[in-house]
């Protein structure tokens, strides 16, 4: 299939890298050129406007935004609103609100273009392992795109979870889900590292170890090993870690729906309280945030002043 992929920050590239793999015309736009033409040098069709990309593309169009949520997207999706013309598709692979999604659907549906909120996991190892993808809109549209989908996707890696705002709301869940086990690793980690064993006990090791057969295997352990095999006590880095959104939107739907999230509350506050103070633990979270999103991390003072 053809499709346009305007953005192309750390997920948009490797998406776009995966996709030309599969067999897929892929033609990209981004605000700086740059990326535009290392794209071209991989294979890739480049524009320079979203203008030239809608001609770039044949009917029926589909247009896949990478942008950060907010502002960005509220621009890209109003100006292809007066670009594309009807059947035409536009999706948002953010991390949008999910109800942006349905302002976004209501109003390219004004203008007959179909509209899909993609929520997508993956970061920076997509490229190589595959994208887990949840997809909102009209399933007549997900049909449509799904050989797109089965390029991006490992094995059983895409869902369609129902109408428009779905895929972004059952994403933002999945992160926030992230955030309590990130929290659960970093607290006990921290207790490890205080106690009279931590000489004796190698992280990184231990990380290995219940990666075999525990009950709290995970990726994300794979991933602390490797951070721990980079910094065995996360002395380079400053435990600061940021949050992108998720967590505030799903603490908020939690009240609303008077549903008791006290975990996932807190595991969001905690990101709050690792900007005042700096802890093991939240050295933890922000290295593992490094290891599978490429998150920038703020480095320690004593790294800094090597």
């Amino acid at each position: 299939m053809q499709i346009g992929i305007v953005g192309l920050g750390r997920m948009g590239m490797n998406m776009t890298r995966r996709l030309m793999g599969g067999g897929h015309n892929v033609v990209v736009f981004n605000r700086t050129g740059e990326k535009v033409l290392l794209m071209q040098k991989e294979g890739a069709t480049g524009a320079d406007s979203a203008e030239k990309l809608v001609k770039m593309l044949r009917p029926r169009r589909m247009i896949w935004l990478m942008l950060p949520a907010g502002d960005p997207v509220d621009e890209y999706v109003k100006k292809f609103s007066e670009l594309l013309s009807p059947g035409d598709i536009v999706v948002d692979g953010g991390n949008s609100y999910y109800m942006d999604d349905i302002r976004h659907s209501k109003s390219l549906k004004e203008k007959g273009i179909d509209y899909i909120d993609a929520g997508i996991s993956g970061g920076i190892w997509g490229l190589e392992k595959g994208y887990c993808t949840m997809i909102g809109g009209e399933k007549r549209v997900f049909r449509h795109m799904e050989p797109i989908l089965e390029t991006l996707a490992p094995k059983d890696g895409y869902m369609f979870c129902g109408p428009t705002g779905a895929g972004h709301f059952v994403k933002m869940v999945h992160n926030v889900i992230e955030y309590a086990m990130m929290e659960a690793y970093g607290e006990g980690f921290d207790i490890i590292q205080s106690s009279p064993y931590s000489e004796n006990i190698s992280l990184d090791r231990l990380s290995h170890l219940w990666n075999q057969g525990s009950v709290v295997r995970s990726w994300l352990l794979e991933l602390l090993e490797s951070a721990f095999k980079k910094d065995s006590k996360l002395e380079n880095i400053k435990g600061f870690v940021e949050d992108s959104g998720e967590g505030r939107w799903t603490v908020q739907q939690a009240i609303e729906t008077g549903t008791p999230a006290p975990v996932i509350a807190l595991s969001l506050f905690r990101r709050f309280e690792s900007r005042i103070k700096d802890s093991f633990s939240d050295r933890v979270l922000a290295a593992l945030r490094r290891e599978f999103g490429g998150h920038a991390v703020v480095e320690s003072e004593k790294n800094i002043k090597r």
